[in-house]
């Protein structure tokens, strides 16, 4: 990956599931990279990884950590971003971040490059990387709010474990092991580490992702909610989402209710328009049984829709089932797509 010509990468939590897959997507993507350097926590410091042929050794992640650095992507926690994206802006980076730490805030743009590109004109340096679920929905969605407009959205997720990390797709792993065996397990991740209560993940579905608000929903809906306004710039639209962590190791799926602006759409309007979506591949053929499955999206950086249909009470209603890989379009592919955009419209040296 060393080469004359390119520029200095830096990705931070570079040993994470994310990070692993920042490092695999910039060596698929061929991305021009002059330089590179792995920084993680103190722990991980002094290991060695092998990037193309090149072996690096991690460095432990400091606020000294990124001179001349010209891209950090950031995905080691949103503590870690707070604590350290400001330095790397500072010392002339620009951050993709990959946390929810500077989501909402609204002097850094939440880019979907297929989306809202043209939002990375106005950066101040750091640039956030969305939620995985709101991702591959906004994908779906947006060539038809472009078309037919767009007022109201609600979701169901089917998430998979691998968004709560690799220990949690561990957990699942060793609970299905042991019911199979008729062993006893003890459940210590899911739904969420830091909350009261854990539940097993094997053979069941949980209708808690992150913690509750007061509310009722949790964060990570009001994550979806909220990111899903910002990026399409309307506040004013109704999103109401409802998250479940499912026991499936990679691959988020969504079911989706929308109601369109324009009278008379039909399925076929919508499939069409799919077909030439950008990052949206339609598997849509009920007759034979073709339709979106997150084991067939695994290591795929495209979002797939099928199952669209009117719906039959309201004319302007429709439902959709939207499936991606979490690990690649949900995050690390988007990162990667949001610096080649960078580097397209000439916003980074």
């Amino acid at each position: 990956m060393e080469q004359t010509k390119g520029f200095h990468v830096a990705v931070v939590g570079a040993t994470g599931a994310v990070g692993q897959q920042i490092i695999k997507t910039l060596e698929n993507r061929k991305f021009p990279i002059s330089q590179l350097t792995l920084l993680s926590s103190a722990r991980s410091a002094g290991k060695k990884v092998e990037v193309n042929g090149v072996e690096y050794t991690l460095q432990e992640a400091k606020s000294d950590s990124f001179k001349d650095v010209d891209i950090a992507f950031f995905s080691a926690g949103g503590s870690i971003s707070k604590e350290l994206a400001s330095h790397a802006v500072n010392a002339g980076a620009i951050v993709v971040d990959n946390t929810s730490a500077y989501r909402m805030d609204e002097n850094v743009p939440l880019v979907v490059p297929e989306v809202n590109e043209k939002d990375l004109l106005n950066h101040k340096g750091i640039i956030a990387n969305p939620n995985c679920s709101t991702i591959q929905m906004v994908v779906a969605l947006e060539p038809i709010r472009q078309q037919f407009g767009l007022n109201k959205i609600i979701v169901s997720t089917y998430q998979a474990v691998s968004g709560s990390g690799a220990v949690a797709v561990e957990e699942m792993n060793s609970q299905t092991q042991a019911i199979l065996n008729n062993e006893e397990f003890e459940p210590a991740i899911l739904p969420v580490g830091s909350d009261k209560k854990h539940y097993q993940i094997a053979f069941n579905a949980i209708p808690q992702i992150d913690l509750f608000q007061e509310n009722g929903f949790t964060y990570e809906e009001m994550k979806m909610i909220n990111e899903t306004k910002k990026i399409m710039h309307n506040p004013e639209l109704n999103v109401a989402a409802t998250c479940v962590r499912i026991p499936v190791a990679v691959g988020h799926s969504e079911s989706l209710y929308i109601e369109v602006d324009k009278e008379g759409v039909t399925v076929e309007e919508v499939k069409e328009l799919l077909k030439s979506a950008p990052g949206v591949i339609l598997q849509d053929d009920p007759a034979n049984q073709v339709y979106p499955m997150p084991a067939d999206c695994v290591g795929s950086t495209d979002v797939f829709v099928g199952r669209i249909r009117k719906d039959l009470d309201n004319p302007k209603g429709f439902h959709l089932w939207v499936v991606s890989d979490n690990l690649l379009k949900g995050a690390a592919w988007n990162s990667v797509q949001i610096a080649e955009s960078l580097i397209k419209l000439g916003l980074v040296k």
